[in-house]
């Protein structure tokens, strides 16, 4: 028994190498040896494990160059928010220059459900732009314009019922659709066609209908509400997006699409490193609820370009995985360790605290996570963009983009819909005044 657990770590050893240890002026250093099983845990001298790094050092690879340029279009309701994390982390990292909103206050929209306005982000004197990193509706054409040929693509998906239940609660859709049930989403997928004129909303400033029970994810991929049965075109344009995008995230198997993503886009390893607490996660009643096999069926029905979507994709992943060879999986099992150590040292850090180190791999050269890579790593979604704006001017005070929540609330208030912010105070506190005068003279 021993004698194969020695073998174990001998073998973890080679393939994984020792990946952390605390920096500071003393000689006190602790190395985490990650195994199948376990992290065994060793005491080390600083000139020791410089050495046993060497050959890990020498390995690292030299093919590729980092991939700089790239969109990532921001979906809803997937988990977009930690890979919208780890994107502005790396634009952050190596000031890369963001097409980013005008606006800096808001939630941060640079277009949805239209394509960019001119007058609604911040141009550079050359118009030459690295990434984009907020919320925005895929529009190949329009991106097509602003960033050259080799620029990367990719965004994040979910399963689709997961997807549902989110966007139920997130947009009161229940609501919207006069559903007065504890459980909507089981009434709903009961029968969904029922619902369908009162499931979806229309945006009367943009001219433009938007069903958040219906195929959400492929519409913020630019796929029509209006063609929902037509799944001639939906194969048509999955088919095409699967040829635009150099990848798509699966929330899923986050993991392995982070570690495909690094390779893909010749990263590093820290560049893709996230924070294992979840991120705007909600409580609701109907979260962990699982659909009967009917109902599964009717929403694979209901859904079916969302589903032509995540099946398409699950499966392109898996592909693009199997075509890196078993070396992927020792690095996913690599990443996995680090990302837990890493995020745990960051929740735990005390001030004053020494850094920690993870040398030196086959698939990363040495990094230190400080107090300001802790709360890079930490930082919910939106403040980050103060570090890409640096000292931008705020020149369209209230002209944000009104995010698709707020328009919600409006249409199930019976309310017009707008783009800005603004409009949406100036049209409240006219109501507001009206309101107040009437009841001053008695009309």
């Amino acid at each position: 028994m021993l004698k194969k657990l020695l073998s174990t770590i001998v073998v973890s050893l080679l393939v994984l190498g020792p990946i952390f240890y605390f920096s500071e002026k003393s000689d006190r250093l602790r190395t985490y040896l990650p195994t199948v099983r376990s992290l065994n845990i060793r005491k080390s001298g600083t000139n020791e494990t410089i050495q046993e790094n060497k050959q890990a050092t020498e390995a690292l690879p030299t093919a590729c160059s980092p991939r700089k340029k790239f969109v990532f279009i921001k979906t809803h309701k997937t988990g977009s928010c930690t890979a919208a994390v780890i994107v502005r982390r790396y634009a952050i990292y190596h000031n890369l220059t963001v097409l980013y909103p005008a606006v800096a206050s808001g939630p941060n929209m640079l277009a949805w459900p239209f394509q960019p306005a001119e007058e609604d982000y911040i141009h550079t004197p050359d118009e030459q732009y690295d990434a984009i990193v907020n919320h925005m509706r895929y529009n190949k054409t329009w991106l097509r314009s602003k960033f050259p040929a080799d620029t990367a693509y990719f965004s994040i998906i979910r399963e689709p019922t997961g997807h549902l239940k989110t966007a139920m609660n997130y947009y009161s859709l229940p609501k919207l659709m006069k559903i007065k049930s504890k459980n909507p989403v089981q009434t709903f997928l009961q029968d969904p066609w029922k619902y369908k004129d009162l499931s979806e909303a229309y945006f009367d400033f943009c001219n433009m209908t938007w069903d958040g029970t219906r195929n959400h994810q492929a519409f913020d991929l630019g796929y029509p509400t209006k063609s929902a049965d037509d799944m001639e075109r939906a194969r048509k344009y999955i088919g095409e997006l699967e040829a635009d995008f150099t990848t798509m995230l699966i929330l899923e198997h986050l993991d392995e699409s982070l570690v495909l993503l690094r390779r893909l886009m010749c990263w590093e390893v820290r560049d893709v490193l996230y924070d294992v607490a979840p991120k705007n996660s909600r409580n609701y009643s109907y979260k962990k609820y699982v659909p009967t096999a009917e109902e599964l069926a009717n929403l694979r029905r209901w859904k079916a370009v969302d589903y032509l979507l995540y099946d398409t994709f699950n499966a392109s992943l898996w592909r693009k995985i199997a075509a890196q060879g078993p070396d992927f999986y020792n690095e996913l099992r690599y990443f996995k360790e680090v990302n837990k150590r890493v995020s745990t040292y960051c929740h735990d850090r005390k001030k004053g605290e020494p850094n920690l180190t993870v040398v030196a791999s086959k698939w990363n050269s040495e990094f230190q996570v400080d107090s300001y890579i802790c709360m890079l790593i930490k930082s919910p979604v939106s403040p980050l963009m103060k570090y890409i704006r640096k000292d931008t001017p705020d020149g369209r005070k209230g002209y944000d983009i009104l995010p698709p929540r707020s328009n919600m609330k409006a249409i199930i208030q019976g309310q017009p819909t707008f783009k800005y912010t603004i409009e949406r105070k100036k049209y409240l506190e006219s109501k507001a005044h009206r309101k107040r005068k009437r009841k001053r003279t008695g009309i």
